[in-house]
């Protein structure tokens, strides 16, 4: 009896597992009147926390900030980003897929803690500002990146099904836009991308958190761009475009060494990233519109 049950739960998680996909890849998305951002995005990146060494299992931490730089450097004005423009405002204007890189600062120094709250990254974001390492910028989305020894329970890193974080608030008087991203290997079970039976695989650039990293990011601008105040576009179960196709790749290609990648980007190489919810009447997780 004791078998019996055990093999029902296990068929009742699989059928909630399907279901649950089901839901993300069937269900509308639904505009909800809010804005959409138009105009180019400028991208500032903190690196928070010691990003100097590599880590147990991933020599190519330390590599992510170069990653990321070329990344954000190249991924504006892509096929990939025009899946944003099917996403329009009330007035029909699309959700911009121009974004530029503004550069990156790094802050070592642990001035919030380890465990960072909302109230803590809104400090970071605004410590950089105030001592004009970026600038105060009506047009930009502020990144917050942090190293493996940083958690931050409250915005639901590590946490499994979590979306990556993108929220606003009055920073210094002014609205301001911003995203949290956690290092990767803090919680490396939560890029199924890289690993196969428990091993972990190549990635493209041999750095498993700047390639983890490039993939969450796009997520979170995806959902910041369409969806910037929370009353935007989202379908009837709070998903946001990109939360639809979280962990979903679509067809890959085999880099030169070993790695799956599905999207090339210039100078920058190779990446890994999930793909977007195109917002037709098809509907459907994609690489373009």
């Amino acid at each position: 009896m004791k078998t019996l049950l055990t093999l029902i739960a296990i068929c009742a998680l699989a059928v909630t597992s399907v279901s649950a996909q089901n839901t993300k890849t069937t269900s509308k998305m639904v505009y909800h009147g809010g804005p959409v951002l138009t105009g180019v995005q400028d991208l500032y990146v903190i690196w928070y926390g010691d990003w100097s060494t590599g880590y147990p299992g991933d020599p190519g931490n330390q590599k992510a900030p170069l990653v990321i730089s070329d990344f954000l450097s190249t991924i504006g004005n892509t096929p990939y980003m025009r899946i944003n423009s099917t996403y329009p405002d009330a007035s029909g204007q699309p959700a911009t897929n121009a974004t530029v890189y503004g550069g990156s600062v790094f802050d070592r120094s642990y001035s919030h803690g380890t465990e960072l709250t909302d109230a803590d990254i809104q400090g970071i974001i605004s410590d950089q500002i105030s001592n004009f390492s970026l600038p105060h910028d009506p047009n930009g989305i502020y990144i917050v990146i942090a190293s493996a020894d940083i958690s931050s329970n409250e915005t639901g890193f590590c946490i499994p099904g979590a979306s990556p974080y993108h929220a606003r608030a009055m920073i210094l008087g002014a609205m301001t836009k911003y995203i949290f991203l956690g290092n990767p290997n803090r919680c490396p079970i939560l890029a199924p991308q890289f690993f196969a039976d428990g091993t972990r695989l190549p990635t493209p650039h041999d750095s498993f958190a700047g390639d983890t990293i490039a993939s969450n990011l796009a997520h979170a601008l995806d959902a910041m761009l369409t969806n910037p105040l929370g009353n935007g576009w989202f379908d009837r179960y709070g998903l946001e475009n990109a939360d639809k196709c979280q962990n979903i790749f679509g067809e890959t290609y085999m880099t030169s060494n070993g790695a799956r990648a599905n999207i090339h980007l210039g100078s920058a190489g190779d990446y890994l990233i999930q793909q977007n919810w195109v917002n037709d009447r098809r509907g459907r997780c994609a690489m373009f519109p």
